[in-house]
């Protein structure tokens, strides 16, 4: 049986602790073991085999590109398996991840095992460290850290686009395909669920077809199979759980077929990584504001993978929000977009919408009240007879919306002291919401990203993004895993 490679968690503290116990003199104790896996820039993993840990090792990144490999061992009666040299793969993946660039090391001269592991992967002699263990000095080691360069095919379908994306590394876009469903839903006024989910099942195949074409042309070959893959990753949740499940069960029996690693993302994390995929300078700690037609949510990421809602919308989304108020002055589906551009004309100060929950003292949104305070104007004003100015209708509606995103995003980034700031989701197409966000954070110093827009609606090059950063972590999704409408994305 082969071992297979996962990050550490809490449950594995004592295992290890006893195997670190019976394999090193100056033994880390179950406190310090419990300590690194909850501080910030680092990555743990357990080799595990029969359920029982059989070695472990992990890094952390102390400096801009330097990472340190704090530990690393395998149980006595197992090595010579090749399981040092998948963990140690394991780790170098996540500092790269994390932006490491070289990585280094102590090790006891004794141990001429783990010298001849590391020079084999490329490390080199660089000095040594007098006294640093009990009875030996420590000799250091330094390696380069090549960029990831595992290609990864990512599906997204959790409501009315089917995507898939290949990316290589986390940075190269081989291909990106939406299958959009728009058309089928507009007659309707919204997405129809039943419908969403019949779309997926006859569109899926061919979306993926194509991914594999593009990936083909893009890497000089004439076919681009299956077997070039390193995993398959896929939205498991949140979304509509028909949608969801003709993609969950694509990805999982591709996986099992090809003999590929299946990776799960969040949906909202993959807004998120949208930002990141297309601007190198976003790094955490950062702020995120989460704006669809579905979500409304200030998200912090103090570190790489870990997420904390600080709040989010008691009722409406921003984005249905938008759609309602444009199904009501009889605009097509979806409305939003039009009645942004509609608002570039109108005059933001025109009608006194009132700002929900401005003043509230936390993260929480509101839209509902303000979409039927504007249902309401645009009701009265035609019982009265007086023709609407949509554009100042428009402009009005959005600046309410605005002023109250804007001045719990400013202060979410000082209270956390976020160093990056990023707007993501279907809303984040707003060019106003787009202008307001940097006036408002760049002055304090912080960088502000927002996607392109061709990445702000649903598709997989942002889930392809956020899978490559899980995938080195070792995070996998089983194949007995089910979506999850209502997942969540907090870690903490």
């Amino acid at each position: 049986m082969s071992a297979s490679i996962r990050p550490m968690r809490v449950a594995d503290i004592e295992r290890v602790t006893v195997l670190e116990a019976r394999i090193f003199k100056d033994a880390w104790s179950a406190p310090m073991f419990d300590a690194e896996l909850t501080a910030p820039h680092r990555a743990w993993f357990v080799a595990e085999e029969a359920g029982e840990v059989v070695g472990y090792g992990g890094v952390g990144v102390f400096a801009a590109t330097d990472a340190h490999l704090m530990n690393l061992a395998v149980d006595e009666s197992l090595r010579g398996r090749g399981i040092g040299r998948r963990l140690l793969a394991s780790i170098s993946g996540a500092a790269a991840a994390m932006g490491a660039s070289r990585i280094t090391l102590e090790v006891r001269p004794s141990s001429t095992a783990a010298i001849a592991l590391y020079e084999s992967e490329g490390f080199a002699h660089a000095g040594t460290r007098p006294g640093y263990y009990d009875d030996e000095d420590a000799l250091i080691m330094w390696g380069e850290l090549s960029p990831p360069a595992e290609i990864i095919l990512a599906i997204e379908s959790s409501c009315d686009e089917t995507a898939a994306a290949i990316m290589r590394g986390g940075t190269e876009l081989l291909a990106n395909v939406v299958s959009s469903q728009i058309d089928f839903h507009a007659r309707f006024g919204g997405v129809v669920p039943e419908i969403a989910s019949r779309k997926h099942t006859e569109a899926i195949v061919g979306v993926i077809d194509e991914a594999m074409e593009q990936a083909a042309t893009a890497l000089g070959k004439e076919r681009f199979e299956f077997a070039d893959l390193d995993a398959v990753a896929v939205t498991y949740g949140p979304g509509l759980v028909g949608a969801l499940v003709v993609g969950v069960a694509y990805a999982k029996g591709l996986a099992m077929g090809a003999g590929l690693p299946l990776v799960g993302v969040n949906h909202l994390e993959g807004h998120i990584f949208a930002n990141v995929f297309a601007d190198a300078e976003v790094a955490p700690p950062l702020i995120a504001l989460v704006v669809s037609g579905g979500h409304t949510s200030l998200v912090h990421m103090p570190e790489w993978g870990v997420y904390r809602t600080l709040g989010e919308t008691l009722d409406d989304a921003t984005g249905e929000a938008f759609d309602k108020v444009a199904k009501v002055l009889g605009l097509e589906y979806p409305g939003g977009p039009i009645l942004s551009r509609l608002a570039e004309t109108g005059d933001p100060a025109a009608i006194n919408f009132p700002r929900a929950m401005l003043h509230s003292g936390d993260y929480a949104f509101s839209l509902s009240g303000l979409k039927t305070a504007v249902i309401n104007h645009i009701r009265h004003e035609r019982e009265a007879g007086r023709e609407i100015d949509v554009p100042d209708l428009a402009a009005s509606f959005q600046a309410a919306v605005i002023d109250v995103q804007i001045a719990k995003a400013v202060r979410a980034v000082t209270e956390t002291q976020a160093t990056s700031f990023c707007l993501a989701g279907g809303v984040a197409a707003n060019p106003a919401l787009r202008e307001a966000l940097r006036a408002a954070i760049e002055p304090l110093g912080v960088h502000v990203s927002v996607p392109p827009l061709h990445l702000c609606t649903d598709n997989a090059a942002m889930i392809a993004a956020a899978a490559h950063y899980r995938y080195w972590r070792g995070d996998r999704l089983g194949l007995d895993a089910e979506p999850l409408p209502g997942l969540r994305l907090d870690t903490e």
